[in-house]
């Protein structure tokens, strides 16, 4: 495959808040890395956030996007098992390779300082994208680009959450906050593990309308409707084994704990500057329930749902909003911002 020298890539101005699509030149990949063609890139609410100033970075200009796969146009030395044309979609971060735990030969899951791609280091709305190797899953031919992107944090960050921090297992009954493009997907990965009921929480009518659509068994405003008597109506008084936040608001934390069991799991997926206030520390101590934080995914995670994908257990088809091109991308982020379309996942193909 050959290599151009430059390539187009959207480009954010941090202090401006200015986001560009420029040229700039192709970085080539060093040792464990890889030079990976972008087929397809999620556009995520963090990234508007970064755009926004509301998610800080350090540095001054940045390429966002970690929601991507592609094509592998290159190998840096000593990469192994991987080949130039393999399909592959990429995790969205890397270990520091500096902390105390990856200097102790605990990287992935005990990295102090993990690092996002499109945050910490240039991300895929661009042409090219280097990564390390370890972030690579491959990709059968059959799985669409678009679909293998957005597994990469839309899908894999509520499935880690539910799945792995709070152990959501069959039978047990689950409430949502939020069901935008990680609410839509915590539908689905609950439908799947056989979680019953499911319970949707979203003030849109066209997100419970999603929700329903997508597998919850009962949809409900959170003011307009209440939510602890419905909870209570569904689940026979014994309220939910695990309420899960994925907006990000101490409005909808304290209304989900209001909601959970006793012995239940309160998990945070939706990040909030907000401080938390769950009423009294009595009654959650009494109830002996748990609150529980999460951020993102492991790379089993990722390797996971691509065999989910590929075989058919797991349907992602119907998340796919729209693809533009890269040039178009600040519109993508703009429709995602105002909501217009109530769009899922919008992607951009460069």
């Amino acid at each position: 495959m050959t290599i151009p020298a430059e390539m187009r890539a959207a480009r954010l101005d941090v202090a401006a808040h200015r986001l560009t699509v420029e040229t700039v030149p192709v970085r080539l990949p060093g040792a464990g890395e890889v030079l990976v063609q972008v087929k397809a890139c999620g556009i995520c609410l963090s990234d508007v956030h970064i755009i926004d100033g509301s998610l800080p970075v350090r540095l001054p200009q940045l390429t966002l996007g970690h929601e991507a796969a592609g094509l592998i146009a290159a190998l840096g030395p000593h990469v192994p098992g991987w080949a130039v044309g393999d399909k592959v979609v990429m995790a969205g971060g890397r270990s520091c390779g500096r902390c105390r735990n990856c200097m102790r030969g605990h990287p992935n899951e005990r990295c102090l300082a993990y690092e996002i791609m499109g945050a910490h280091f240039d991300g895929a709305w661009a042409e090219y994208v280097v990564v390390p190797y370890q972030a690579l899953s491959l990709v059968p031919d059959h799985v669409p680009f678009e679909q293998a992107a957005i597994l990469a944090d839309a899908v894999s960050t509520p499935y880690a959450g539910l799945v792995d921090r709070a152990a959501l297992r069959a039978g047990e009954s689950v409430g949502l906050w939020g069901i935008g493009g990680l609410g839509v997907h915590a539908v689905q990965v609950a439908r799947m593990v056989g979680a019953a009921p499911i319970i949707a929480i979203d003030p849109l009518p066209a997100a419970r309308e999603r929700a329903l659509s997508f597998g919850a068994d009962a949809a409900f405003h959170p003011t307009e409707d209440d939510v602890p008597a419905e909870v209570a109506r569904l689940t026979g008084g014994l309220m939910l084994d695990l309420t899960v936040d994925l907006f990000g608001s101490n409005a909808a934390l304290a209304q989900a704990s209001r909601c959970t069991a006793r012995f239940g799991r309160t998990l945070m997926v939706g990040l909030s500057h907000e401080a938390i206030h769950l009423g009294p520390g009595a009654i959650f101590g009494l109830r002996s329930q748990s609150l529980l934080g999460h951020l993102g995914y492991r790379k089993e995670h990722l390797d996971q749902l691509v065999a989910l994908v590929a075989s058919g257990r797991l349907d992602v088809s119907k998340s796919i909003s729209d693809v533009m091109s890269l040039e178009d991308v600040a519109h993508g982020v703009e429709q995602l911002t105002s909501k217009r379309g109530n769009p899922i996942r919008l992607l951009v193909a460069p």
